[in-house]
């Protein structure tokens, strides 16, 4: 069985041009093709697109087309703060994928034009995006085991228009195009067309220069990753190596050891901030969202930011009865609990075992042989910054201490050699 070629379909000029041109090429190499609507249910007139797709479909592939339809309808609602837009275009990228693995294609194509990569670049410029943006949208990509084109994405709007009429390929407009509520929509309306009378080049042009973005993007992406090997210290980034690159390489890294802990986006004004405040000394914080940011004895490192308001609800039963992960109540952590051939406690310790708040005078033993010495001490040899020093510590029923976050397995509570013993490992929230 041949592999099909999908293409995401509207129901617009663009689009059905696209599969008609797709499903007649395809046909002299013998693969099937599958047309892929997403119904977004944002319009009352969606029902009525997805019908004339399926119909168009049916009838083109009575005329000996190898042509299939396919739909999916999107679920659920935009996220607290995010845009119809983005939702929409999260969704329809997710259902499109869904179909073509369901229909074998491994290849998706999709109808953007040199007239829609050109507003890309435009508009990602009015947003003060960088080279990334600028390079608008790619030709072709590999994401989730499918390939992503964009075949016409360096053909005029009017060859698209000449092959329509040519063709008398039926189409629906979609009325929202024309709303100006939208960003895209103002910039074709309004801006691109007095542009494009004052250049008559200027798609074209665009288009070169988001390509020219695209590569230059992609350099700057390859010193980032190169420069992270160097600043990574663990999960955090060394300020001494990171200060050590020139001012242009420090800001890249920066993005790029941020990026991966802040999915919606690191914003200019965050690098702006953190490259002008960074290299001081002494402790500091950044809260930014659900992430602190914390400079800490030479190291940057990102963690749950605290909840406020939010009472601690020890003293509390560990329940640690099995291996595995556990929250810590309370806390924005978890315990991982495994079974060790040494330098672990024994299991009959965690039986009763809690989770309580510093009570003041705890002494904790590092290693056997050592005498024990304050937690004060300890953190402050261990490097454990003041706003880690909070979190509860495991003891056992009898009130023993058997384990503190950032220190370890206290040696006291060390399971006798041939005993079954359990190891601890202290996970906080990135």
């Amino acid at each position: 069985m041949n592999t099909g070629v999908a293409v995401a379909v509207s129901g617009g000029r663009d689009s059905m041009a696209l599969l008609h041109c797709t499903a007649h090429a395809a046909r002299r190499q013998g693969l099937p093709v599958w047309a892929l609507h997403v119904h977004h249910g944002l319009q009352p007139q969606a029902d009525g697109w997805a019908a004339f797709v399926e119909r168009t479909c049916k009838r083109w592939a009575a005329r000996g087309l190898d042509l299939h339809f396919a739909m999916r309808h999107l679920e659920g609602r935009p996220a607290r703060g995010q845009s119809v837009e983005a939702w929409a275009r999260a969704g329809r990228y997710q259902a499109l994928a869904e179909m073509a693995r369901q229909a074998g294609c491994t290849l998706v194509l999709l109808a953007h034009h040199q007239g829609d990569q050109a507003e890309t670049f435009v508009l990602q410029a009015l947003r003060g995006g960088g080279a990334a943006g600028l390079a608008a949208m790619p030709a072709s990509v590999q994401r989730d085991g499918l390939t992503w084109a964009r075949p016409w994405l360096d053909h005029p709007r009017s060859e698209i228009d000449a092959y329509v009429r040519a063709q008398r390929i039926r189409h629906i407009d979609d009325a929202s195009n024309h709303d100006r509520r939208f960003a895209r929509n103002r910039l074709r309306l309004d801006v691109m067309p007095i542009l494009r009378r004052a250049f008559a080049d200027a798609d074209h042009t665009l288009t070169a220069a988001a390509r020219r973005a695209a590569r230059e993007g992609a350099l700057i992406a390859e010193v980032a990753q190169a420069d992270m090997a160097i600043v990574a210290d663990g999960a955090a980034l060394s300020i001494s190596r990171w200060l050590a690159l020139s001012p242009a390489r420090r800001h890249t890294a920066l993005r790029a050891w941020l990026e991966p802990q802040v999915p919606q986006g690191v914003p200019e004004s965050l690098l702006e901030r953190l490259n002008d405040e960074l290299p001081a000394p002494g402790p500091a914080s950044w809260p930014w969202g659900a992430l602190c940011l914390r400079r800490y004895r030479g190291r940057l490192t990102a963690t749950a930011a605290h909840t406020p308001g939010v009472p601690p609800v020890w003293p509390c039963d560990a329940a640690l009865s099995r291996a595995g992960l556990y929250r810590v109540p309370g806390v924005a952590a978890a315990v991982r609990l495994r079974v060790v051939a040494d330098d672990g406690l024994p299991r009959a310790l965690l039986q009763g075992a809690r989770w309580q708040a510093r009570q003041g005078g705890e002494r904790f033993q590092g290693q056997p042989g050592r005498p024990p010495r304050s937690l004060k001490k300890q953190f402050q040899a261990a490097g454990i910054p003041a706003w880690a020093r909070d979190a509860p510590l495991l003891v056992a029923a009898d009130g023993m201490l058997l384990f503190v976050p950032g220190l370890g397995i206290d040696a006291r509570a060390l399971a006798a050699p041939g005993r079954a013993r359990v190891g601890l490992e202290w996970l906080p929230d990135r």
